[in-house]
């Protein structure tokens, strides 16, 4: 198990181990995966980038990172250049507690995260929290005047305001009586980590082998309970701009993915999500949980594969 390291970015011998640390976890993405860094408003972003062709980024979800694709960016090198960064707050970029940490401060940021890429267009997958933000970016590349466009979104198990789990165990956590709670048991009883991780999903032996020491190992870089915790404060106002944002959205070719028994946002809310996005599939892969990107794999990549190749080709 790893221990998070106490002392501060500044010290050579904790940076040093945090490097060592993100480089074994990059190796599991498989070669040809590259490990890179790009600074954002201050603060040092990690990303992985592999494969060549039409650009994809990939937006992990709450308390994930980069390592959460492990599966797919080898499977989607041949057919795009993948981009999976570590949300600012997560994985082993900077933590960055003072920037705002809202859905829509953090989409602007991925969109900052594309153009500094010199991508003028790029498909978008965000599952969980990454997935509200994938949809509140795609919105913010419909204003006038963006330097950036997103063509195809794919959202995996997204946040969104009409599954009712998600309305209120975030929201709480958001409180100072959930936030204190939080802190007095979480960060200080890490065994709770994989007990809360293997409940996203459907069957614990579809668990792959070294995903809680992969999940674990940004504990190494202090404060990602507390960015966590700095997500959920906004979460009820999140969901509310979500619900206004989504009529926006219609023009954009979508797949929605979603595991029958995911119990962190409810299969029941594709749907009514899926109304908002007339030109769109809807596919839910039966007995699986909120990852199934890890949890049935292969099923995943081939229709994400599918999707991509059959909106970029029409005919």
């Amino acid at each position: 198990m790893v221990k998070e390291l106490s002392s501060g970015r500044g010290d050579f011998a904790v940076v040093e181990a945090v490097q060592e640390i993100s480089a074994r976890v990059t190796a599991t993405a498989g070669a040809g995966v590259e490990e890179c860094w790009m600074e954002i408003e201050g603060a040092r972003m990690r990303y992985l980038r592999a494969g060549s062709g039409p650009p994809l980024i990939l937006l992990h979800g709450l308390l994930g990172y980069s390592f959460s694709w492990r599966f797919a960016m080898p499977a989607l090198a041949p057919y795009a250049t993948v981009y999976a960064p570590d949300l600012l707050g997560a994985g082993f970029s900077d933590r960055a507690f003072a920037l705002d940490h809202s859905v829509r401060a953090t989409a602007r940021r991925v969109l900052l995260f594309a153009e500094r890429l010199q991508l003028s267009a790029f498909d978008l997958l965000g599952t969980s929290h990454g997935g509200a933000v994938a949809m509140m970016a795609a919105e913010e590349c419909l204003a006038a005047g963006s330097a950036v466009r997103v063509n195809r979104l794919v959202l995996v198990a997204p946040v969104n305001p009409y599954s009712s789990h998600g309305k209120w165990l975030a929201p709480f956590f958001g409180t100072s009586l959930g936030s204190a709670l939080f802190r007095a048991t979480i960060p200080r009883m890490p065994f709770l980590f994989p007990y809360w991780h293997r409940r996203m999903y459907g069957n614990p032996k579809n668990i792959p082998p070294g995903t809680f020491e992969g999940y674990m190992a940004p504990l190494a870089v202090p404060g990602l309970f507390e960015h966590g915790l700095n997500i959920v404060r906004t979460w009820r106002q999140d969901l509310a701009e979500l619900e206004t944002v989504l009529p926006k959205l219609a023009s954009i070719p979508t797949l929605l993915l979603w595991g029958s028994d995911d119990p962190a946002v409810y299969a029941s809310s594709a749907r009514r999500l899926a109304q908002f996005f007339p030109n769109s599939r809807t596919l839910i892969f039966p007995g699986i949980g909120h990852l199934p990107y890890e949890e049935c794999p292969e099923k995943f990549n081939q229709v994400l594969i599918e999707f991509l190749i059959k909106m970029r080709d029409p005919a």
